[in-house]
Order: structure tokens, then sequence, then C-alpha cells
């Protein structure tokens, strides 16, 4: 099993940039597809970003795609997602998860593995 603990969130102005970051311990990690999640107030959890094991393959939302980068380091076990061009609508808990396997998953049932997610504020 894996566990997963992000960090990074916080409070930012529109157009501003967060990084956040997923490190795993446990079982291991290269041997995981990931992802980010976001759930805001009243919403349901929404796919933002995923990579494959390998790395080599990456997806985003349309919502995110050009602003958002997701990255693996699996020397340091992290998963990173960098978050540039910030709007009000990107306000959520963002999650990391992972999933076993070579190929990574929009759907958060397909994510065995889940963080404690951390807060994403942007002002207006």
């Amino acid at each position: 099993q894996v566990q997963l603990v992000e960090s990074g969130g916080g409070l930012v102005q529109a157009g501003g940039s967060l990084r956040l970051s997923c490190a795993a311990s446990g079982r291991t990690f290269s041997s995981y597809a990931l992802g980010w999640f976001r759930q805001a107030p009243g919403k349901e959890r929404e796919f933002v970003a995923a990579i494959s094991r390998s790395g080599g393959r990456t997806y985003y939302t349309d919502s995110v795609k050009g602003r958002f980068t997701i990255s693996r380091d699996d020397a340091k076990n992290t998963v990173d997602l960098q978050m540039n061009s910030l709007k009000p609508e990107d306000t959520a808990v963002y999650y990391c998860a992972g999933r076993e396997g070579r190929y990574y998953s929009v759907l958060a049932v397909d994510y065995a593995y889940w963080g404690q997610g951390t807060q994403v504020t942007v002002s207006s």
C-alpha cells in the first residue's frame, strides 16, 4: 500500500501561481500511475491531470490545459502540479491519487490510493 501526502496549497490572487507536491511512502512509487483531482464546495470531485507510470504520457482536463503541468520524480517519490494563471474557479481542495499499473485514468473510482487533500483558494 502507498501513502500519499499533499502540500503546497494556499491563498493566491487570480493570475498567480502555486506548486502542489504529493509525497509518497510505502510500496514502490514507480509502479503507480498518478493523478490530481479537485473538489469544490457543493460539487463532485473532478479530474484535473494525470501522468503515466513511466512519466511519458500526461493528460489534462480542458479547463487547465496550458496552465497546469503535472510531473513526477521517482527518485524522490513525488508528483507535482505546477499551477499558473490561476483563476477563482480553480478554488478547491486538491487531491493526489495513485493507481497500480501503467496507465492513468480520468475516473476517481479507478484510483485506490488518495491523499488527504490540500486547499487552494484563488481570490479575484
